[in-house]
C-alpha cells in the first residue's frame, strides 16, 4: 500500500531509512565488537579472576545510571543532528583510545604485573569506558526513541518496519561481531585489539555524514522541539550544585514513576539485572571452565540467531494479539527458560553438563527477551508524549544501568567461578519480578491476564486454519471488564 506523509513521500522514507540503517549498522557493529572484545581482552590480560572485568563494567554502568537523566535533557533540548554527532565522535574516540591502551597492556608485561600499574591502567580503561557508555546511551536514546519516531511521520506501518529492522541490525551485529572478533582473538589477541580500534576510527566519517543526510531528508527532524510542563523535568539547564542535582534526579524519577507506562518500562529495565546472557561475566565464567573463545563466539552467534527470530516473530504476534498481550507471552517464555538455566547450577553434575545445560537454556530465553523488548518499545513509543521521549527514555536507561551495575556488583562479591550460581539465582529472581510487574500492568489495562476467547478466534475452515487478527476494539476490551 502506497502511503504519502505530510512530511515526506514514500520514496523519501525509503531513502532516509536506508541511510539511517547504514549509520546504525556502523554504530552498532563497532559497539558490539568492542563490548564483547573488551571483556575478552581483559579476561586474557587478567586471567583467573572476575574482578578486573567486573570493576570495568561497574564503572560503565554506574556512570550511565547517574548521567542518563541529563542525557535525556540533552536529547529533548538539543539540536537533533548535533546530539547524534556528539554521540558518534564520543563512541569512536573512546573505543580507539581503549584499544590502544589494551594493546600496550597486553604487550608490556609491567603494566599488568605491577599493582600500581594495574591500578592506573584499569582506572584509565574505566574512564574511557565511561565515555563510550555515555555516548552509546546518548546515541540509543536519540536514534531509537526520537529519530525513528520522527522518520516514520506518524505512519504505524513505517514505525514497525523501522523498529524491526533496527533491531535486526543490532542482533546481526551481535551474531557476527563477537564471532569475528573471537576468531581473530583465537589466532592473535594483539591483532584482535588493533583491528577493533582501527575499524572504529575509520568508520566515524561514514556515520557522521550518513546521519546528516537523514537529517536533511526528513523535515520533521529539523522542527524545534516544543516543551510542556509535566511531572518529568524538561529544563535545559543542568543543575550546578549537588542539592539541585539530587532534586533534579528526584523530580524526573517521580515523573517517570507516575507515567501510565512506567510498569512495562521498569519491567524491561529489571531484566538488565542478569548474568545469564553472553556478556562479560558469563563469558569470563565459561572461559574459566575451559571453553575456548572461538566456541563462546559460536554459542553467542547461535543465541543471536534465536534473537533474530524474535524480531520476525514479535511483529506477527503483535499484529494478531496486540503488543500488550504479546509482551505477557514473551516474558513468560523467558521466565521458563531462565528458571531451567538456573536449575542446572544447583544439580550435582560435572562442569561440562552444567555449562552446556545453562548455555542452551540461556539461548532459548533470548526469544522471550527480545520479543518482550519489542513489545514494550512499541508501547512506550506510542504512549509517551513526543516532547518527553528523551527524558522518559533516559530514566528507563538509568534504571537499566542501575540494575546492570547490581549484576556486576554480584560478581564482584561472588568473584570465584565456583560461586557463579549465586548471581545466576539472583538473575532468575529479577526476571520473575519483571514478569510480576508486567502482569500487574496487563491486569490494570485489561482487567484480566488470560482471556483466550477474545484474544483470538480459531477459524475452523479447512482452507483457513489460522488465527484471525484481533481488532482494535478487542485490544481495548478489558479496560471496563472487572478483574477475574
Amino acid at each position: 500500500m502506497h502511503y504519502e506523509s505530510p512530511w515526506i513521500t514514500d520514496s523519501e522514507f525509503v531513502r532516509a531509512s536506508k541511510l539511517l540503517y547504514i549509520s546504525h549498522f556502523l554504530s552498532t557493529w563497532n559497539s558490539r565488537l568492542f563490548e564483547f572484545g573488551s571483556y575478552l581482552f581483559l579476561a586474557k590480560i587478567f586471567p583467573d579472576t572476575l574482578l578486573p572485568s567486573s570493576i570495568y563494567a561497574l564503572s560503565r554502568a554506574g556512570s550511565a545510571a547517574v548521567m542518563s537523566p541529563w542525557l535525556g535533557q540533552f536529547v529533548d533540548n538539543g539540536n537533533r543532528l548535533n546530539v547524534v554527532r556528539v554521540s558518534i565522535v564520543g563512541q569512536r574516540f573512546a573505543v580507539a583510545a581503549s584499544c590502544a591502551l589494551l594493546s600496550a597492556t597486553a604487550y608490556f608485561s609491567f603494566l599488568r604485573n605491577n599493582r600500581t600499574s594495574v591500578g592506573i591502567t584499569l582506572s584509565a580503561l574505566s574512564a574511557l569506558a565511561v565515555v563510550e557508555k555515555l555516548s552509546s546511551v546518548l546515541n540509543t536514546i536519540a536514534i531509537e526513541r526520537d529519530w525513528v519516531v520522527r522518520v516514520s511521520c506518524g505512519n504505524e506501518r513505517w514505525l514497525q518496519r523501522l523498529n524491526s529492522q533496527m533491531r535486526r541490525i543490532d542482533l546481526f551485529c551481535k551474531l557476527v561481531g563477537p564471532l569475528a572478533i573471537s576468531l581473530i582473538d583465537t589466532a592473535s589477541s594483539q591483532s584482535a585489539i588493533i583491528s577493533t580500534g582501527a575499524l572504529s576510527a575509520v568508520s566515524v566519517a561514514v556515520e557522521y555524514f550518513a546521519i546528516a543526510r537523514v537529517y536533511a531528508t526528513v523535515p520533521e527532524l529539523r522542527v524545534p522541539q516544543a516543551h510542556v510542563t509535566s511531572g518529568i523535568n524538561n529544563a535545559s539547564v543542568v543543575p550546578n550544585t549537588t542539592f539541585k542535582w539530587i532534586l533534579f534526579l528526584c523530580k524526573n524519577a517521580m515523573g517517570y514513576f507516575r507515567h501510565p507506562v512506567f510498569l512495562p518500562s521498569f519491567a524491561l529495565s529489571l531484566l538488565y539485572l542478569t548474568v545469564l546472557s553472553f556478556s562479560g561475566q558469563m563469558v569470563t565464567y565459561l572461559l574459566a571452565l575451559g571453553m575456548s573463545s572461538g566456541i563462546i563466539g559460536v554459542l553467542r552467534g547461535v543465541a543471536a540467531i534465536f534473537e533474530l527470530s524474535a524480531t520476525c516473530m514479535a511483529p506477527k504476534v503483535m499484529n494478531y494479539v496486540g503488543p500488550i498481550r504479546a509482551g505477557i507471552w514473551f516474558i513468560n517464555w523467558q521466565i521458563f527458560c531462565v528458571s531451567i538455566a538456573c536449575l542446572f547450577f544447583w544439580i550435582d553434575q560435572n562442569a561440562t553438563v552444567v555449562a552446556m545445560g545453562t548455555v542452551l537454556a540461556v539461548i532459548a530465553s533470548r526469544v522471550g527477551l527480545w520479543g518482550f523488548d519489542l513489545s514494550v518499545q512499541i508501547i512506550v513509543q506510542e504512549e509517551v508524549e513526543a516532547d518527553l521521549r528523551g527524558t522518559f527514555s533516559s530514566q528507563e536507561f538509568a534504571f537499566q544501568n542501575i540494575f546492570e551495575m547490581l549484576s556486576f556488583l554480584s560478581t564482584i562479591i561472588f568473584a570465584q567461578p565456583s560461586q557463579f550460581k549465586i548471581p545466576a539465582t539472583i538473575s532468575a529472581g529479577a526476571v520473575a519480578s519483571a514478569g510480576v510487574l508486567y502482569a500487574t500492568f496487563v491486569r490494570m489495562r485489561r482487567g484480566h491476564l488470560v482471556h483466550l476467547s477474545s484474544c483470538m478466534e480459531r477459524n475452523h475452515s479447512k482452507k483457513q486454519g489460522i488465527w484471525s487478527r484481533v481488532s482494535q476494539d478487542e485490544e481495548a476490551e478489558g479496560m471496563d471488564v472487572p478483574a477475574t
